[in-house]
């Protein structure tokens, strides 16, 4: 019996994850996103068309869980530093639009459609909500994340991201469910919000960090992973017990831990989980779809998507102009963010759970929602020409702060540190990431901000930013980075320089062929200065100790050469530098020692 059940259980998701990808493909190469593609796969395994899969409802009830994941790397973007340098863009334009949008949308609803006050609200505020889902993989692809286009569209989209949890607490006020009614009233909810997020916070600041702390000095990913599975779900589980969202509890999770070291290591352990649940949770909303429904008002399901669209692209538009934005960004801006979201789909839901909306309304307000989605890349292509006219202005960006950074330096030890400093006085912003717990505790009492993580694995460098980094620096000590690793980062980020440090001369001929800018000896330059110093205090002329170096350097670079073209350590043997005619040729009387702190800035490397 249970062999039979698992054979119809991996029968069922075979084909759901088979069309996935093909149509996800598909309307990828279209530039459609994948969140179409999922959609419509997941209407053609459906119970109305193929019939492939069954239990929607059941596969809807696993998938949510991607929701909270998406929702707890919400949470993790919100660092004090970032939200600080962003929030009149979040907390005003954010706000703003959030709130305008919703009560023009439920305006258009309730007095071009008939419905009533409480549930055009119930559709219209859903419908306020773009589709971060759709919006920052198209900003990414455009290399306009970082930029403050960018970054203006992902400000409003994380304050739309936050506002679910209270627009939750609304549709919850307007029920007409009576369980709901027999569920405790608001005062009561407020306060268990509140101690559930003083109590996750204070769980965050003396469990989790010690605990992500202690799993990092044993370097077992595998437990890492887990430990940060187990934060959404326990998160989740006690906003739910209290009778509150699980979203909520999922984002303060990510909000706890967002200026903590591993926050870069817990986006690259949490993103896979999160994409793979988000996708089945797109294809179980294509499933429920009712397409009966949608068939039988095809013209009222055209005229509500492009009313939807033509709203919300006039009330952004209008918001950028008011906070002073070009009249081609702002057009842009309102075209980009004009489709519905994601979360339109669980907050529907929640409606019909609460008996504001029929399941038919649900089903047509969500095809609605799928039509105008895939508007938007055909919207932004039409429009290219005219919002392109003027270059978009750069302007005069706000401090280098960790996330989008200049340059990111993997490995914060006795090395990366004269980098980072290096780099920092010149005003050039650092993003840092090291494995060595104690290390990291050092780096912070010094005020240095280091990340947790294995900055040798593509997920973790993309999720650090390394995709808009001009710099991407290996500090890392003994034989770490190969020349398979430079080539892997080389052709994930081609935009960056990427620079190596060598452990030794074997380190530095198996990096010959790679595509690194420049790969540096750890130790050349400082024994050099070191044998500058001793010829100097036995009395060496300072002519002649330039000449040694020179002739020095001139014979390792040949070296270097024959060993490449040999592809052998022990190639050239015979011109390793020895010269007794060059020693000693004008000593100077009792020479005074030389500390090295003490040399001049004259001095030679």
């Amino acid at each position: 019996m249970e062999h039979g059940g698992a054979h119809n259980y991996i029968a069922e998701y075979a084909p759901l994850f088979g069309f996935a990808l093909v149509f996800v493909l598909i309307f990828r190469r279209l530039g459609l996103g994948a969140t179409l593609g999922y959609l419509v796969a997941g209407a053609l395994v459906g119970p109305q068309l193929l019939d492939l899969v069954g239990d929607a409802e059941n596969k809807m009830v696993i998938a949510e869980f991607g929701i909270a994941l998406l929702l707890f790397l919400v949470g993790l973007e919100l660092s004090p530093a970032r939200l600080w340098r962003m929030k009149n863009d979040i907390f005003g334009f954010g706000l703003l639009q959030v709130v305008l949008c919703g009560i023009a949308i439920s305006a258009v609803i309730a007095f071009g459609a008939g419905f009533s006050g409480a549930a055009a609200l119930a559709l219209g505020l859903p419908l306020a909500l773009s589709s971060t889902a759709q919006v920052l993989p198209m900003l990414q692809s455009a290399g306009r994340l970082r930029t403050p286009f960018g970054e203006r569209a992902f400000s409003i989209l994380l304050f739309q991201d936050l506002s679910i949890v209270p627009l939750i607490t609304i549709i919850a006020v307007m029920s007409r469910n009576p369980a709901d009614a027999g569920g405790p009233p608001g005062w009561l909810l407020g306060l268990y919000t509140m101690l559930a997020i003083t109590g996750l916070v204070l769980a965050g600041r003396y469990v989790l960090r010690p605990l992500f702390r202690l799993i990092g000095n044993w370097g077992e990913r595998e437990l890492f992973v887990f430990a940060g599975l187990f934060t959404v779900v326990a998160s989740a589980a006690l906003m739910q017990a209290l009778g509150l969202s699980p979203a909520l509890g999922a984002f303060v999770a990510g909000v706890m831990l967002a200026d903590s070291p591993y926050r870069h290591e817990l986006e690259a352990d949490i993103e896979p989980f999160r994409s793979i649940l988000l996708g089945l949770f797109f294809l179980s909303v294509g499933m429920l779809l009712d397409l009966s429904a949608i068939a039988e008002r095809p013209l009222f399901v055209i005229a509500m998507a492009l009313a939807l669209i033509a709203t919300k692209a006039v009330v952004i538009f209008g918001l950028g102009l008011a906070f002073r934005m070009g009249w081609r960004q702002a057009l842009g801006l309102g075209l980009l963010l004009s489709q519905g979201g994601e979360f339109a789909f669980v907050l529907f839901a929640q409606a019909q759970n609460a008996m504001l909306i029929a399941p038919e309304g649900v089903s047509v307000f969500s095809a609605v929602v799928t039509l105008s989605m895939a508007t938007t890349p055909f919207l932004m292509m039409l429009t290219r020409r005219f919002r392109a006219e003027q270059a978009e202005p750069q302007g005069e960006r706000e401090g280098p702060v960790s996330d989008g950074s200049n340059a990111l330096i993997i490995g914060y030890g006795r090395f990366g540190q004269t980098v980072g400093q290096m780099l920092s006085a010149q005003g050039i912003g650092v993003t840092l990431v090291d494995t060595d717990i104690e290390m990291i505790d050092v780096a912070g009492q010094f005020g240095a901000k280091v990340y947790y993580g294995d900055g040798t694995r593509i997920d973790l460098l993309r999720q650090a930013g390394a995709g808009e980094a001009e710099l991407i620096l290996f500090c890392l000590d003994q034989d770490q980075v190969s020349a398979e690793l430079v080539e892997a980062v080389h052709e994930a980020f081609p935009k960056a320089s990427i620079f190596v440090r060598a452990f030794d001369r074997r380190a530095l001929l198996k990096l010959k062929d790679s595509p690194a800018t420049g790969v540096v000896r750890e130790l050349l330059e400082s024994a050099i200065k070191m044998a500058r110093l001793a010829m100097e205090v036995v009395g060496v002329d300072p002519s002649e100790i330039d000449k040694t170096e020179d002739f020095y350097r001139k014979r390792d670079r040949e070296r270097l050469r024959l060993q490449y073209e040999a592809g052998d350590m022990l190639a050239a043997r015979e011109a390793i530098t020895q010269r007794p005619e060059l020693r000693f040729s004008a000593r100077r009387e009792q020479p005074e020692p030389l500390p090295s702190e003490e040399v001049s800035d004259d001095d030679r490397p």
